[in-house]
């Protein structure tokens, strides 16, 4: 029979000193390099921008993300692990003036690979005048390549970026391929070695986008009516692109309660417009929607923001979930 003999505890301590320094070195080059499992680690705000890391990164990045599927991206507060993955990543991708959290801590952080994806395309809603140029540093030291980074001021609770922009920009495909392109370009600066991969994975995920804005603009050129009613104003990018008019229940809070005069004043747009459809979206309460509609004889019906994906969205993805919003919205205006 073998008898194994004690270790000795002072031996038995040394030991294991020496193994938690081993994991605490392996941690700390990890973190140095920006590396996880020889992947370029990613860190993501919310699922618009996780959603392009993913498809840009392809199998060269591991990307996580900052908000959970079915957490409301606007209310988000962070958790020191959350903050600590933040300081740890080799690239982070986040969309300033959506969530004020994540803004803050991605200062802090000091990440050299950083990119505001507001930066990468214009706030403005498509068809009206153009902002004043935005700035090419932000002054925080941070390495913004291809218009990475930028300043955008907060002047509410959803914080609508520079001097209130709709930050909603992923809802326009045209917008969001720009952003795309971008983050190819600052990726590839990121992770030099897999540059070509990243700009081939870009250039294929804008081809794809072209085609979801052909199919948005063919499906709704001829409608018998162009006004929408929402109880989230997230969709002024989406509305502008396609020549829509958006009425937003509440503005830019899904949650807030509406004036009774705000009430009254929808229920004659939607005489006035031919609406038949008032819209809610999947993380925020149907009530307001309901209650209008009853109110009015109108229907109700989902329409997404994309603001996270969870098991009650119209899609496992980016581009279902945009699909069953344009076949919404095509019923909704009565597309010919």
């Amino acid at each position: 029979m073998n008898i194994r003999r004690p270790i000795p505890t002072a031996a038995a301590a040394g030991a294991a000193v020496l193994g938690l320094l081993a994991l605490s070195a392996c941690s700390d080059a990890g973190a140095a390099d920006g590396k996880e499992g020889g992947k370029l680690s990613v860190v993501a705000s919310f699922y618009p921008m996780q959603y392009l890391a993913e498809q840009v990164g392809g199998e060269h990045v591991k990307v996580t993300t900052l908000t959970k599927p079915g957490v409301e991206p606007h209310d988000l507060e962070l958790k020191p692990r959350q903050t600590a993955q933040l300081s740890e990543a080799g690239y982070v991708l986040y969309l300033k003036g959506v969530q004020p959290s994540v803004d803050g801590a991605i200062e802090k952080a000091g990440v050299k690979h950083t990119t505001d994806a507001a930066a990468l395309t214009d706030l403005d809603v498509a068809g009206t005048e153009p902002a004043a140029e935005k700035p090419a540093d932000d002054g925080h030291g941070h390495d913004h390549a291809e218009g990475e980074g930028g300043e955008h001021s907060a002047d509410d609770g959803h914080n609508h970026g520079e001097g209130g922009a709709d930050p909603h920009v992923w809802l326009d495909p045209v917008k969001y391929a720009e952003i795309a392109e971008g983050v190819g370009a600052a990726l590839g600066k990121a992770d030099p070695d897999n540059a070509a991969a990243y700009k081939k994975n870009a250039d294929a995920l804008v081809t794809k986008l072209k085609a979801l804005d052909a199919s948005f603009r063919d499906g709704l050129k001829n409608t018998t009516t162009k006004t929408f009613i929402t109880t989230h104003s997230a969709f002024g990018h989406l509305a502008g692109r396609y020549g829509l008019e958006q009425e937003g229940v509440s503005g830019v809070d899904p949650e807030a309660e509406p004036s009774l005069a705000r009430m009254k004043e929808l229920q004659s747009i939607a005489k006035k417009d031919g609406v038949t459809t008032v819209f809610f979206e999947t993380l925020a309460s149907d009530r307001t929607a309901k209650t209008l509609a009853a109110d009015t004889g109108l229907k109700t019906d989902v329409l997404d923001p994309l603001e996270g994906i969870t098991d009650k969205s119209k899609g496992r993805d980016y581009f279902e979930v945009m699909q069953a919003n344009l076949t919404a919205l095509k019923t909704a205006l009565g597309a010919k």
